[in-house]
């Protein structure tokens, strides 16, 4: 069975995004070297330093899946339709989206709770691993025990304010090992922890 790993870009102060959900300056080196990469979604191309690509070149083809909550899908249209990483999108809701225009025909389900996504999300994973998107979806699932990987892209930025990394309340205490990789990017430290068990 594969893993379960939240992969967030990070402000030094732990958020993910501004008070307003624009992430500002934390997704800049995904625009900042000349070595094109692309995860699933071969559309949509990513300009980053050979560090970064051969990163990302390592942790982004072994995950099939992403599991994210109803405020990120809504926010990127759930990027109409097209998943942005993996195979399938298993979207944390109680309100589905029928009427999205690519309901029916995307490759996105619709889940009532995290452990629910998760667990289906795995179950169509495999062997091999599932992203979880930052906020409540991770903090929740760090708080079930359901992780056991976090991939942080830490970006030497401090927001003051925002969206956290682990969701609005945070879990409790969760001991990680140290890091197994750690690659310097431009404006971005990549950092691979897994979860104490």
């Amino acid at each position: 069975m594969g893993k379960a790993v939240v992969f967030a870009a990070v402000s030094l102060d732990g958020y993910v995004a501004r008070d307003d959900d624009v992430p500002g300056p934390l997704f800049d080196w995904y625009g900042n070297g000349d070595v094109e990469v692309t995860f699933s979604d071969e559309e949509r191309v990513f300009r980053v330093t050979q560090a970064t690509a051969d990163f990302l070149r390592r942790e982004a083809p072994g995950m099939a899946a992403m599991v994210c909550g109803r405020r990120l899908f809504d926010i990127t249209d759930g990027w109409e339709g097209v998943p942005p990483n993996g195979e399938q999108v298993f979207v944390v809701t109680h309100r589905p989206a029928d009427d999205w225009p690519y309901a029916g025909t995307a490759p996105f389900t619709f889940a009532p709770d995290v452990r629910s996504a998760i667990e289906q999300a795995k179950a169509f994973a495999g062997d091999r691993d599932v992203s979880l998107a930052p906020g409540d979806v991770a903090g929740q699932a760090v708080q079930l025990g359901l992780v056991d990987r976090v991939v942080l892209n830490l970006v030497p930025v401090v927001l003051g304010s925002g969206r956290p990394c682990f969701g609005a309340g945070g879990p409790a205490e969760i001991l990680f090992e140290d890091p197994t990789v750690v690659v310097q990017g431009r404006r971005v430290l990549h950092l691979v922890h897994d979860v104490q068990r």
